[in-house]
């Protein structure tokens, strides 16, 4: 089996709130991102994934985390975490599903994360130090 690359933006409000989307296609919501095409660079995929899911043209941060996350069906799994910054009034009234693969978003307080999301990415999105790149297997902090 293939590794498998993936990359999404780490959105958060003015309250340090997370953005998480809800994907039609599963129960658990995610960040936005998806997989890293052919000859694409997992921040080109980071970036071309938010066009296409939200409809936001972003400029891509700085690298947040970087995650080794096999999974049992899937295969061996790496993660990219981008800084995708703090969203205005006027980008969230400017989101736009339009690809048709979200249905909603919302800002997740960090403590709340499990409500919404599988605890892989809850503990991804918890190791996350802004201004640092983390290296992490299975959302745990590896130094």
């Amino acid at each position: 089996m293939a590794l498998l690359v993936a990359a999404g933006a780490l959105f958060r409000d003015a309250g340090e709130r997370i953005m998480l989307v809800k994907p039609h296609y599963k129960p658990e919501w995610d960040i936005p991102g998806g997989m890293v095409e052919v000859d694409e660079t997992p921040s080109e995929a980071c970036a071309r994934e938010v066009a296409e899911e939200l409809g936001l043209k972003i400029t891509v941060g700085p690298a947040l985390v970087v995650d080794w996350a096999p999974h049992p069906t899937q295969g061996d799994k790496l993660l990219f975490v981008f800084d995708g910054g703090t969203l205005s009034a006027t980008d969230l009234s400017a989101i736009r599903f339009v690809d048709g693969e979200i249905t909603e978003w919302a800002f997740v307080a960090p403590d709340d994360l499990e409500d919404y999301t599988v605890a892989r990415l809850a503990r991804r999105l918890r190791a996350i130090v802004p201004g640092q790149t983390r290296y992490l297997e299975q959302g745990v902090h590896r130094r």
